[in-house]
């Protein structure tokens, strides 16, 4: 565990996340479209406030990262955009889920070496699957 704004944390990102608390943000693997119809998307629409149409970026308790237009080189730029998000946004602390590791088809090999320098920033918090491939 870690402590972040004075609340316990966890290591990694939870498989499962059904709850947050009034700080926290599910980061999750989107279309651009965003037509959040499966996977993480699905569960960002449904319990996490991200919007139909909506593709990038913060959306309530979500936020949105493209994975579906390409390849690896076409998500980068998003995540950096989110790391950069991330970093002027500590009063909130993320959960990234294994985006791109499910319906978009990629590996957490793939997908993890994009999130290196998310690794130094303390609100951030990443699968252990990703920790374990940067490692």
């Amino acid at each position: 565990m870690r402590e972040y704004n004075n609340i316990a944390r966890p290591d990694f990102t939870p498989e499962h996340i059904s709850a947050l608390k009034a700080d926290e943000i599910f980061v999750f693997g989107s279309n651009l479209a965003g037509m959040h119809g499966g996977g993480a998307a699905w569960a960002a629409f449904k319990h996490f406030g991200a919007i139909l149409g909506r593709g990038v970026g913060l959306q309530g308790q979500s936020y949105a990262i493209p994975t579906m237009q390409g390849g690896v080189e076409t998500i980068k730029p998003y995540v950096d955009e989110f790391i950069s998000f991330a970093r002027e946004h500590t009063e909130f602390f993320f959960y990234v889920t294994r985006i791109g590791c499910g319906i978009a088809g990629f590996s957490d090999r793939d997908i993890a070496p994009l999130f290196a320098s998310a690794t130094a920033l303390p609100n951030v918090c990443l699968p252990e699957s990703f920790v374990k491939v940067m490692k």
